[in-house]
């Protein structure tokens, strides 16, 4: 059956936004419904031709879709981040990623018989693991804390890092087609290097200062951002070919790293603009997948995902992990988890475009094999490495700690008393003055919106066993409410009154559902009141109660108190709503106006 051009359009958008639902539904990484969505529309039942609905526009539709996959990487990437990560991280991103880059490389010319040139290319494309595949992967897994850092900073850190030395390795690969001499080679390569640098930084400076100085209204900031990176990657591309991908990737991470910058409102543009723009082009991508190529190969690639898995990855724990103080057991599931994700998609495709447009025999196999290691981890790892984490004993208990949706001077007191019952505190906020005084507090923060993609991508949620909204804004507490009702499910997340419910029809529009989480502590204990105790001195105190000494006891000596929190002989924490009654024995956290009792009648 053949579409016409809107209704394949309108296919494609439908499938996007399908596949994007039920990656969230079922907790999956998106990438892998959308490549499957492809898969069946474009080769299986060929409702989908990409190439013959964009023709010649497919090469700029996908080359300025990576040119923004890779600057939104690389907004992500901080210097002062990675001063602070270990050793192994640090090995991952270096010699681990050379010694991936090497064993697949050397693979795909021994098993598939490919040229150097394009086996290096794999090698290079596939070392990138990156957030969007790690993140879903770990709330399901939940491994212990080490295992999860460095599997979470390995994917944020790869991810820019990765396509910088991909990039290079394309250039070299591309440039020497054309090359006279290696000394012309080697010219033309340091030619397109340094225009990708020098352009990179140079627009992004310019960019920065615009955004400090407030040259551009807010409403066109998101706008200017975008046309801004576009207008480098054309100029650079027009300077040297190639280098068009090296400026945006160097452009964002000069942004990312300026002081006074903040580019929290334009990741937020890259959750919209990835939900509409990169959930279609994988759509494209995999809808030009040649599934007959994947099944010549045969055995051969077969073979190349277990190099994938068992030689390459655990090459690359064994010397990034040398003399580490990490045990064997952790090693083991380093070893299996390194799913390959949107960045290795992208980039394969548009390389192979680019080759393919220099009459680079054989280059439609790139994506080929490159998709074939991307479903292949990606499914492979997503249903076994839960398995093998509990096998292993490196899977965390049962999870006690808290997120708190706020950073605010309610939410930091809670925090602080939960800190001293030894309950994992994790608080988020975009107020960045709130986020700075939770650090300046040491309480653990997270700075950006909660139910962010950002923070999917980022946020360690492995040890988080309930969500507080404690933000006095109800619209907040609301998104924070749904996102994580769905992955904690809605006996784990609360939230706080902050304030009056609407009346008449307005309260018609509200969601019953949020108002059922409306439930924290009694029903005087809103925002504004809790705020107010604690600026006039209240203070959190615990108390511990039994059978002599039981909740009746306790509510008769203390009168004034704001009960906020119960914990469990198990060290579980709940929260006391009204109404609600704490099993005995536990340990009682209330909110107490001064340091002596009130008594009845007084």
């Amino acid at each position: 059956m053949e579409l016409s051009a809107p209704l394949m359009l309108v296919v494609i958008g439908l499938s996007s936004l399908l596949a994007q639902w039920l990656a969230w539904l079922l907790r999956l990484p998106a990438i892998l419904p959308l490549l499957l969505f492809g898969i069946i529309l474009g080769p299986v039942v060929h409702l989908v031709q990409p190439d013959g609905l964009f023709g010649d526009l497919l090469f700029p539709l996908v080359s300025l879709s990576v040119a923004i996959i890779l600057f939104e990487g690389a907004l992500t990437l901080r210097v002062e981040e990675i001063r602070g990560l270990g050793g192994v991280v640090r090995n991952l991103v270096t010699v681990g990623m050379l010694a991936t880059f090497m064993t697949i490389g050397v693979a795909c010319w021994w098993l598939l018989d490919f040229p150097s040139e394009l086996a290096a290319l794999i090698g290079a494309v596939t070392v990138v693991t990156g957030p969007t595949v790690i993140a879903p992967l770990m709330r399901v897994v939940r491994p212990n804390a080490r295992i999860n850092q460095v599997l979470r900073w390995e994917g944020i850190v790869i991810d820019p890092v990765g396509a910088i030395f991909t990039l290079l390795v394309f250039e070299f690969i591309v440039l020497q087609q054309n090359a006279e001499s290696y000394t012309h080679l080697f010219w033309t390569l340091g030619v397109t290097a340094a225009v990708g640098l020098i352009a990179g930084a140079l627009f992004g400076y310019l960019l920065g200062i615009a955004l400090r100085r407030v040259w551009l209204p807010r409403y066109l900031q998101n706008l200017a951002v975008l046309a801004i990176m576009l207008t480098a990657f054309g100029l650079s591309n027009a300077l040297a070919d190639e280098s068009g991908l090296l400026t945006v990737t160097v452009m964002g991470i000069w942004l990312a790293n300026m002081r006074d910058v903040d580019t929290s409102d334009i990741l937020a543009f890259k959750e919209e603009l990835s939900a509409i723009l990169i959930s279609a082009l994988f759509i494209i991508l995999a809808a030009r997948l040649d599934i007959n190529a994947l099944w010549q190969m045969g055995w051969p690639l077969l073979v190349l995902l277990l190099v994938v898995q068992f030689i390459a990855r655990p090459l690359c724990i064994a010397l990034s992990t040398w003399r580490s103080s990490l045990h064997w057991r952790d090693r083991l599931l380093l070893c299996w988890i390194a799913p390959r994700g949107i960045v290795a998609a992208a980039v394969s495709s548009l390389f192979a475009l680019t080759l393919q447009r220099n009459g680079y025999a054989g280059a439609d196999r790139l994506v080929t094999v490159v998709f074939a290691i991307i479903i292949g981890t990606v499914v492979l790892q997503s249903l076994t490495s839960g398995i093998i984490a509990r096998w292993l004993r490196v899977q965390q208990q049962k999870p006690r700690g808290v997120l708190i949706v706020g950073a605010n001077g309610v939410a930091r007191t809670l925090a602080q008393a939960l800190m001293k019952m030894n309950v994992p505190v994790m608080v988020t906020d975009s107020s960045w003055e709130y986020y700075r005084q939770a650090r300046m507090e040491g309480i653990p923060a997270y700075y950006g919106h909660a139910y962010s993609e950002h923070a999917d991508n980022t946020l360690d949620l492995s040890d988080t066993a309930q969500v507080l909204a404690l933000s006095p804004n109800r619209h907040q507490n609301a998104l924070a409410v749904y996102h994580f009702g769905h992955i904690f499910g809605d006996d784990h997340v609360f939230a706080i009154r902050s304030g009056a419910p609407l009346k008449g029809r307005a309260n018609s529009t509200e969601s019953s559902r949020f108002r059922r989480h409306e439930i924290l502590f009694n029903h005087e204990a809103t925002y504004a009141r809790l705020s107010s105790l604690i600026a006039k001195g209240a203070v959190i105190k615990v108390t511990r109660l039994n059978d002599n000494f039981g909740w009746p006891e306790y509510l008769e000596k203390n009168r004034g108190v704001i009960p906020l929190f119960y914990q469990r002989e198990d060290g579980s924490l709940q929260p006391i709503g009204a109404g609600s009654t704490p099993t005995m024995p536990c340990t009682l956290i209330a909110l107490v106006q001064d340091e002596k009792p009130s008594t009845p009648g007084r």
